[in-house]
């Protein structure tokens, strides 16, 4: 599986997203700018001691990605989506993309791609889950519904 953080920017949502990244396996991709620093210094200091584990990705935007991987699947992850994340049939090398925590992602993706979005359902007028959480909640599903994709 594949996680896809659009320009991040707390590095707390996006530690623990690593951490659960190098738990399971899935691939880490990044889209900048990102709202911290990824440099050894800054790792150390924030205890990020499993960040080598990651398989981690960078790149200038989702285009860059998109292009790269053209024959792959993405699901979108916003509150506006009709569908809900369980109800959609993931492969191993899917990307589950994940938009900023103030602004989630951009409007030309949701509006010409409405059929790969995905949400989680919550009680209305609640803003949003913690976007970790919400990484989280998505993963586990897509990897159930492989088999635990070489998880003990």
């Amino acid at each position: 599986m594949n996680v896809v953080l659009y320009q991040p920017e707390i590095p707390p949502n996006t530690g623990n997203i690593a951490r659960t990244c190098a738990c399971t396996g899935a691939s880490l991709h990044l889209i900048r700018p990102l709202g911290f620093s990824t440099d050894e210094k800054s790792l150390r200091r924030a205890g990020l001691d499993y960040w080598d584990k990651l398989d981690i990705h960078y790149y200038d935007n989702l285009e860059e990605l998109f292009a790269e991987y053209a024959d792959s699947n993405f699901y979108f992850a916003t509150k506006f989506a009709d569908n809900y994340y369980d109800k959609m049939d993931y492969n191993e090398d899917d990307f589950l993309v994940f938009g900023r925590e103030t602004a989630g992602l951009p409007d030309y993706i949701l509006e010409n791609q409405p059929e790969q979005c995905i949400r989680i359902p919550m009680r209305k007028n609640i803003r949003s889950l913690n976007l970790a959480n919400s990484v989280s909640i998505v993963l586990y599903e897509a990897l159930r519904q492989n088999n635990w994709s070489n998880l003990v």
